[in-house]
């Protein structure tokens, strides 16, 4: 599979990971040579050292397995004071944030509070409408698996240049912003295809899935984030910042090159307000609660077997060959036979993908301080899960 770039308006590229069939079909094992190696997670630490030396500042993760909690880290957190990168850190995790809506709009299912195929017009009356978009003819589990059409904002040019390019990013990047402010961005543009048609991600999808959480709620997103996923699994370092801008402790330094002209220069990216990621990429969290999120979403403590399975009914992902996504996360069998349940996500400053075996018994999940260098990602995947244990 080749690495996926979602366009940051054609003026630099915003890295979003997405294994790629290519990557891994037939050679997943043969990308290892696994008598020179050490046999399980010292193959995963060796991939994420080779990361560090091809450029990444750092990197933190953590896997479980049978044999218990690995963690461990590499690289740098502070390039300007040299801190190593901590296996405790906090991080944005990006659009892994959507595993946590969909998983409240399943509940909330379940609970008879609202249904999938309900049309979206009828939680956000009015708001998806104009050139072409309806939101009657839209439903909520379209936007969940991304076959709604809808163009993503992130790829408009103009909000690209203010809000993820160069020195707009700089001047902007304290601004608050509301979601219907990012929805509009989007609903000027006429849709990439009628409903249902292919599966095509879109931030948009995200951002309007937190809105109707809101409205079957009757109460903030951040509440039922807190109240349904938070407390329940005691993720102590998982929050949602509001409109705060900087991250909490233990925490890296995010990096970014926000300069296609400047292709060396470094920018330190970590602050930056919440809001423009609400719904759709605001979760803040660490290695070791996302792999207690997602053990505990595949194990189906968090969704009754229906819902479950309806996270886990995929339709195609015509971009990746091989890849296919469900509800909120996506499915990927690696060449050694091993199938994964997975999401990642890319922002400035940040890579991060977590990934759990469909029993969710064997988890990892990693975290690079920089935008660049997601095709190293596949090797530590390898290295994770196409090992020999012993």
């Amino acid at each position: 599979m080749a690495i996926r770039k979602r366009s940051r308006t054609g003026v630099v590229g915003l890295a979003v990971l997405a294994m790629s069939a290519t990557a891994f079909t037939g050679s997943a094992q043969a990308s290892w040579d696994t008598t020179s190696v050490p046999v399980g997670h010292g193959a995963t630490q060796l991939a994420m050292d080779a990361a560090v030396r091809g450029g990444v500042p750092g990197i933190t993760a953590e896997a479980r397995d049978a044999d218990g909690v690995w963690k461990s880290a590499s690289g740098v957190g502070n390039l300007r004071t040299g801190t190593p990168r901590g296996r405790n850190d906090r991080f944005r995790v990006s659009s892994i944030t959507d595993t946590f809506v969909a998983t409240i709009l399943l509940q909330m299912e379940a609970e008879k509070r609202l249904d999938l195929d309900d049309a979206v017009d009828r939680y956000l009356p009015g708001l998806v409408s104009g050139n072409g978009n309806d939101g009657r003819e839209i439903t909520v589990r379209q936007l969940l698996n991304h076959t709604s059409g809808l163009f993503d904002y992130l790829n408009d040019q103009a909000y690209g240049e203010t809000y993820l390019a160069g020195d707009g990013y700089f001047r902007h990047r304290y601004d608050s912003l509301t979601p219907q402010q990012r929805v509009k961005v989007a609903l000027d543009h006429q849709p990439l295809f009628a409903p249902g048609a292919r599966h095509s991600f879109s931030t948009t999808n995200d951002v309007l899935a937190a809105l109707i959480v809101e409205k079957a709620g009757g109460r903030s997103y951040e509440d039922e984030v807190r109240e349904r996923i938070i407390e329940p699994l005691r993720l102590k370092a998982t929050s949602l910042p509001g409109n705060r801008v900087r991250l909490p402790r233990p925490s890296s330094r995010g990096y970014s090159r926000l300069f296609p002209s400047q292709p060396d220069r470094i920018d330190d990216v970590t602050e930056l307000n919440g809001s423009q990621l609400w719904g759709s990429g605001d979760i803040i969290s660490s290695a070791a609660d996302l792999n207690r999120f997602y053990g505990a979403l595949m194990r189906g403590k968090l969704l009754p077997p229906l819902q479950l399975k309806e996270m886990k009914t995929t339709v195609a992902n015509p971009d990746f060959p091989g890849a296919s996504y469900g509800l909120g996360i996506e499915r990927f069998d690696l060449g050694c036979g091993t199938t994964l349940w997975y999401h990642d996500g890319g922002m400035p400053g940040w890579l991060t993908l977590a990934a759990t075996t469909e029993d969710g018994r064997h988890q990892l999940t990693l975290d690079y301080n920089a935008d660049w260098g997601a095709e190293t990602v596949l090797s530590v995947v390898n290295a994770e899960y196409c090992t020999p244990t012993t």
